[in-house]
């Protein structure tokens, strides 16, 4: 039976400030699809979602929605010029008995209707901006970035709320954990074009990187022919002139062709650099108890955080997870408690807020002006790790171009200044990394990237973050805040989290029965049986041979290195880095061998 198109985008064309953003882009949207729209940052999909809501109009091509349909947007920064409350602007399409609409989407994404729009935070909005496309149901609905400033709780409810729903959607997020449970299908945005596969994002990265390699073996077998022609070209054009013009045209064809191929934009080239090591001991917390008036944040809450250690901190928005962070950083002081930081402590820190960043600053001033920065004294050097380099150039290993280094931070993206927030904390060595909601507006092969680099991060790394896959890949450890001043550490991710706590078989609605009676306690226990992998540790146990391969091969270079008898007298500086670079290397080596063989045998006692 055929599906009824919403949506039809028909020869798209877009170009801004000169360069082209799509072109000849056919796409259809059905009744019923759910389709995740992703994308490297600055690939276009807000652009592309703007001109599927009609606020963007297209140089050429046509945008057509049939009679009947309707098709909803929800806007990242949402005007609200005209409207008292957020209220008001949530429910203005709606008949008033349709109010209560608002109010039920409301409760879900925790926001006051009755807030004052100039009182109200970006979140805020945003959050009202959602309630809003919620309550007025369009046929096709359009989300660029909904889970953006919501806390685990109303990320879930949202996740739920659509897969329940009749409508058709497409989706921007970088949450990985809401795009698998919801999609269907992916559209991805790739320089210029847009590529569809009726696969959830689940199968996209297979997808992504099997079309890459096909275009990298494409790529290779052009520019052989072409070497080949050419080496032809060289040697016999002159005795065959006439007669083979047609093969000479073909060659130039070849080059034409190969010149106008799109190369892949390259990953950011993040690095850290844990700089001194610090105590084994960093962070010790004994009894801590903080309340701003009646609202308990922490009631007698400990922990210790050893060098090494991926704390996570995670709970609903307002339960004070900044404020916890905060006392144990020394920047707040408890109520009652105390708080003992380790030795060499060096500490870097990504907030939310972006407030590090000066709007009206410039990218190049934001890392060659800031006091906190350890900068070489030169208006185009900025120290990196030790190291001077050029602004421009180290602006490049975060994806930013010439053309924006003189820009002012106010036009950047929401996923550029992150960007450039790291790339001011990298800058500086550290070996505590405090990072606090770095996931929101980041693409997912950046999200890849930071999370491969934290992995090989030598410091402690302290985090809060509502993005579940994100938290399961990083986190050994997870503080819950679950309100009332209850603060508590699970060992491993989110989903280790989840299989712990004592209420995890029971759902929301089930909490609030009655309970069952309880049934006898049997005579005798059965035997415990083995425990069991936690999802963290099977993720690290399918990570290790890699990278015990990855130093055993780094171990032989260095061993190949140091063979050479005269490294010492010629070159006594690389002779004493080579040194230490292979007592470390074969430091972690026996460290991974040894974790290793620990879940290796957990998980044959368990299989």
């Amino acid at each position: 039976m055929a599906r009824i198109p919403l949506l039809q985008l028909t020869d798209i064309s877009l170009t801004f400030g000169g360069e082209p953003v799509f072109s000849d882009l056919d796409l259809v949207v059905h009744e019923g699809d759910r389709l995740a729209l992703v994308g490297r940052n600055g690939s276009g999909k807000s652009t592309l979602m703007k001109v599927m809501a009609g606020l963007v109009e297209p140089d050429t091509g046509a945008v057509v929605v049939p009679q009947g349909t309707s098709v909803g947007y929800m806007e990242q920064e949402p005007d609200m010029a005209g409207f008292a409350t957020l209220g008001d602007f949530a429910s203005a399409s709606l008949d008033p008995g349709e109010l209560y609409k608002v109010e039920t989407v409301a409760e879900g994404l925790k926001f006051d209707p009755g807030r004052a729009v100039e009182t109200a935070s970006g979140g805020e909005r945003r959050r009202a901006a959602l309630a809003r496309l919620m309550a007025e149901a369009p046929d096709l609905m359009l989300l660029d970035e909904p889970t953006n400033h919501l806390d685990i709780e109303a990320i879930a409810w949202l996740e739920n709320q659509l897969k329940s729903s009749r409508e058709a959607f497409v989706l921007i997020s970088h949450d990985r954990a809401f795009l698998r449970a919801l999609t269907r299908g992916t559209l991805w945005i790739d320089r210029g074009a847009v590529r569809r596969q009726d696969k959830g994002f689940d199968a996209f990265e297979a997808w992504r990187d099997q079309v890459w390699e096909e275009e990298d073996s494409a790529r290779h077998k052009l520019d052989r022919k072409i070497k080949a022609e050419a080496r032809w070209a060289v040697e016999g054009i002159s005795a065959r002139r006439k007669r083979n013009m047609g093969r000479v045209r073909a060659l130039q064809d070849l080059r034409a062709d190969r010149a106008s191929q799109i190369r892949r934009q390259g990953t950011a080239d993040f690095a850290l650099d844990a700089g001194p090591k610090s105590g084994k001991k960093v962070i010790e917390a004994q009894a801590i108890a903080k309340a701003f008036g009646d609202q308990p944040i922490a009631k007698d809450f400990s922990i210790l955080v050893n060098r090494g250690d991926r704390v996570a901190f995670v709970g609903p928005n307002g339960m004070g997870k900044t404020t916890l962070l905060k006392i144990l950083l020394g920047e707040v002081a408890p109520d009652a408690g105390h708080v003992k930081h380790g030795t060499n402590l060096e500490i870097a820190v990504f907030d939310q807020a972006r407030a590090q960043l000066d709007p009206d600053a410039t990218l190049w001033d934001s890392l060659t002006t800031d006091p906190s920065m350890n900068v070489s004294g030169q208006a185009d050097q900025v120290m990196v790790r030790g190291q001077p380099r050029h602004v421009v150039g180290y602006l490049k290993d975060f994806l930013f171009d010439e053309r924006q280094v003189r820009a002012p931070v106010r036009s950047l993206s929401g996923g550029e200044k992150a960007r450039l927030l790291l790339a001011r904390l990298m800058a500086k060595p550290s070996n505590v990394l405090v990072l606090d909601e770095p996931t929101n507006d980041l693409d997912i092969e950046t999200l890849d990237l930071l999370q491969e680099l934290l992995d090989d991060y030598d410091g402690t790394v302290l985090l809060v973050s509502h993005d579940r896959d994100f938290l399961d890949r990083v986190a050994t450890t997870t503080v819950a805040m679950e309100g009332d001043g209850n603060a508590t550490a699970y060992a491993g991710g989110w989903s280790d989290y989840l299989s712990q706590r004592p209420e995890r078989a029971e759902a929301p609605a089930e909490r609030a029965k009655p309970a069952a009676p309880k049934a006898a306690k049997p005579a005798a226990a059965p035997a415990k049986p083995a425990a069991k992998l936690s999802f963290t540790e099977k993720h690290r146990l399918e990570e290790l041979p890699a990278e015990i391969e990855r130093l055993e091969a780094e171990i032989a270079k260095l061993g190949e290195l140091l063979a050479d008898p005269e490294l010492y007298t010629r070159e006594p500086v690389k002779f004493r880095k080579a040194t230490e670079a292979l007592t470390l290397r074969q430091e972690k080596l026996s460290d991974a061998e040894e974790e290793w063989l620990l879940l290796e045998e957990k998980a044959e006692a368990q299989g």
